[in-house]
């Protein structure tokens, strides 16, 4: 996959529920969403000098994250995850892991290569060796999903997101504090070269304004609302 555009957005109920509105006759729901939205569980991951949180705070644009991740709280599918930043394009790279690797991971135990490793787990085990990369934070927030083939575009609304420390509760349920004051969401616009004029006409408000939202850099300087 290549590098792609990544425009985020803090919104309000009320913009959210316009934006369904105008977005539901023009675009597809994910196919992977079952009903009006879904769960999205992370495990994000740091060095010992916070190296992640720094370059977020600074506003460095060549920059990397590992996570793991989960869907509704089940561990049928769990996936390890890169996603990289530079010049303001974004790419994702991802593998599926097994539950009892996943548990090393909460730990902060480097898997064991095996022959069959992907070049995602051998990269973070080196981090982990060399680096002190280990489990800091979860993120936790419920998504909606809109999907178009041309431009391969991709709409989420982001509700409910809710950040905890407890990386050893990941796969079970950790105690959550919500990231955002109340009625405040995130809205992400991604896609690859261009975004079609029809979902920009769509997306215009009038009133949204570019943000450089991190949910991991949010959790890990949460302050109660």
């Amino acid at each position: 996959m290549e590098y792609r555009h990544e425009l985020k957005f803090l919104v309000s109920d009320v913009e959210l529920e316009i934006l369904r509105y105008r977005l539901k006759p023009l675009m597809k729901a994910d196919s992977h969403q079952n009903g009006d939205a879904y769960s999205v569980r992370s495990l994000y991951f740091d060095d010992y000098r916070d190296s992640c949180m720094r370059e977020n705070e600074d506003g460095i644009d060549n920059r990397k994250k590992y996570r793991i991740r989960i869907y509704d709280g089940k561990d049928t599918v769990i996936r390890l995850e890169k996603k990289s930043k530079v010049r303001g394009m974004t790419k994702k790279v991802s593998t599926s892991i097994s539950r009892e690797d996943c548990i090393s991971y909460m730990q902060g135990i480097p898997v064991v290569l095996r022959p069959d490793s992907t070049d995602l787990e051998k990269e973070l085990y080196a981090e982990m060796k060399m680096s002190g990369m280990h489990p800091v934070s979860i993120v936790e927030y419920e998504r909606t999903a809109f999907v178009e083939q041309r431009g391969n575009v991709r709409i989420t609304f982001d509700r409910n997101i809710s950040g905890s420390e407890a990386v050893r509760s990941f796969l079970d349920k950790p105690p959550l504090v919500p990231l955002l004051e109340r009625g405040k969401h995130v809205l992400e616009v991604k896609y690859d070269e261009l975004l079609p004029e029809y979902i920009a006409q769509v997306l215009e408000l009038g009133c949204l304004q570019r943000s450089a939202f991190s949910k991991y850099y949010y959790a890990r300087n949460y302050k109660e609302m």
